[in-house]
């Protein structure tokens, strides 16, 4: 059965994405480059924590300032699962050079993106 495998990332909406690294960079010693902050996953892919323009649509239909990203080992198999539950993806993406995405959004608002790594970006 389709499964999570951990965090993927957490992106949040903010005035300033470039102010926002500086900070994690000199407060917490994140290594912090064009895309935020990027942590090995010990299965497959990494983990993202990046700060998104407050304008992106990107989040959109949520109203809220944060997306979950979450690493799953079977796209299909998590969208089937989901609309088994009475959840209707918001759509996918299988064209990324990134991976596979597909969209959730769950009761309390949060857009969830689950993201099946490519076979490239296992082991990093």
């Amino acid at each position: 059965m389709a499964a999570v495998l951990g965090l993927g990332g957490l992106f949040i909406k903010t005035a300033d994405p470039a102010a926002m690294g500086e900070w994690y960079r000199r407060v917490l010693g994140i290594d912090w480059g064009d895309f935020g902050a990027m942590f090995a996953h010990p299965d497959r892919g990494f983990t993202l924590l990046s700060g998104f323009k407050d304008t992106t649509k990107y989040f959109d239909p949520s109203p809220l300032p944060v997306m979950l990203n979450l690493i799953v080992d079977d796209l299909d198999g998590m969208l089937a699962r989901a609309e088994e539950a009475g959840v209707e993806p918001l759509g996918r993406d299988d064209s990324d050079p990134n991976g596979r995405f597909g969209w959730l959004i769950d009761p309390w608002g949060l857009k969830i993106e689950l993201w099946e790594a490519p076979p490239a970006a296992d082991k990093n």
